[in-house]
């Protein structure tokens, strides 16, 4: 059983083999050509990324690199179909009056646009929810004010007493640790309470009043 299946299936794929040589009996071999061509835009000829570009009479394709450009082998007469997302598929025929085995083409696509009837949007599904919203609504907590209220100083220490340090914020503590240990390498630790500058300021801030406790 089992080699009989085997059997049917190679006399199967031989005359699939067969009906697929049999459409191009009518070419001759010496007939076939190197298509190689660039796909732009119709409306600013920039190149088009990925086209796919689809021999019907051979019914083989390509896509077309990042720059638009392709190659692939063909035959005269032969029928392309040029498709891309959002643009009119476009059909070529090969011509068959070339005398070399080589050719280029530049091919063009035309923008397929779809006008969608205009719709209004409203933020309420009915005129009954807007009369209710808007009798019962507040004027004075809108969302501005909302926001100022929750971004307020005394609003953010709050949350900020409560949260506990995060991986970034120890990340950041250790990374200005180590770039402080690097700064005072072979030397002792930077240590204000012998730095004259901030004994001026100490002093200066003192005799103006600003250290009273408020």
């Amino acid at each position: 059983m089992k080699k009989w299946f085997i059997y049917v299936l190679i006399c199967n794929l031989v005359t699939l083999s067969y009906d697929g040589l049999a459409q191009r009996t009518d070419i001759d071999t010496n007939e076939i050509l190197q298509l190689s061509g660039v796909v732009v835009s119709e409306q600013d000829l920039t190149p088009m990324p990925y086209i796919t570009v689809y021999d019907k009479s051979i019914g083989r394709g390509v896509i077309a690199d990042y720059y638009g450009y392709f190659s692939m082998v063909s035959f005269p007469g032969d029928t392309l179909y040029f498709s891309y997302y959002g643009y009119k598929t476009s059909t070529y025929i090969v011509p068959d009056t070339l005398e070399e085995n080589r050719y280029s083409m530049i091919h063009m696509l035309q923008q397929d646009t779809i006008n969608l009837p205009e719709i209004t949007v409203y933020p309420w599904p009915s005129k009954e929810d807007f009369a209710n919203f808007f009798i019962e609504m507040n004027p004075y907590d809108d969302a501005i004010r909302r926001a100022q209220r929750e971004l307020s100083g005394e609003s953010l220490a709050f949350v900020a007493a409560r949260l506990d340090a995060d991986a970034s914020l120890a990340s950041g503590l250790l990374s200005n640790q180590r770039y402080t240990k690097l700064y005072t390498n072979g030397q002792l630790p930077v240590n204000n309470l012998l730095n004259p500058y901030s004994w001026a300021k100490l002093i200066k801030d003192w005799k103006e009043g600003k250290l009273k406790r408020e």
